[in-house]
């Protein structure tokens, strides 16, 4: 049992930022909904670590249940009655921030949970279509069903935050 208990401790405190990171975009930038979504994701394979080890894929294991996790969460606050709108809230968005983050989460908050699940696994953590379908327990086929409908209205998005110069507004 101790040695489970270490090799588990030993995983977290290698992974848990770069897990915390994708919980992140998972979450469109909610970092308490993010470490939530982690902190649910570490405990339910700590239940299972001895059989997640023996197979030697600990993190697609934690990474699959935490972008489950988000989708269910998602499709569990539609249907306490909050409504998906077809209009961002007006948030401050920085002009020079790192990368255009901001940006970033609000385009990513306006997809599906399976569309936005499928963007951070593929072009975030690098993932293969297979490794995803793994992930997210579905088709090769959904996976990319999912990420040409999710670039498709990331584009619509992103085109229409831009002037007729090409500058952004």
């Amino acid at each position: 049992m101790a040695r489970r208990d270490d090799d588990f401790v030993a995983f977290v405190d290698a992974r848990s930022a770069a897990l915390l990171r994708t919980a992140r975009l998972l979450t469109a930038g909610d970092q308490h909904a993010a470490e939530d979504l982690v902190q649910t994701a570490l405990e339910k394979a700590y239940v299972a670590w001895a059989r997640i080890e023996r197979r030697g894929s600990q993190e697609a294991y934690v990474r699959s249940i935490m972008t489950r996790a988000a989708i269910d969460r998602t499709r569990q606050r539609t249907r306490r009655g909050e409504v998906v709108t077809d209009e961002v809230p007006d948030v401050p968005v920085h002009q020079a921030g790192p990368e255009d983050r901001d940006q970033v989460f609000a385009l990513l908050a306006r997809l599906s949970p399976r569309q936005r699940a499928v963007m951070v696994l593929r072009y975030y953590d690098d993932l293969s279509e297979a490794q995803i379908a793994e992930a997210l327990g579905c088709s090769a086929g959904a996976v990319k069903f999912h990420a040409s409908r999710a670039l498709a209205v990331m584009r619509g998005l992103s085109a229409d935050t831009r002037d007729y110069s090409g500058a952004s507004r």
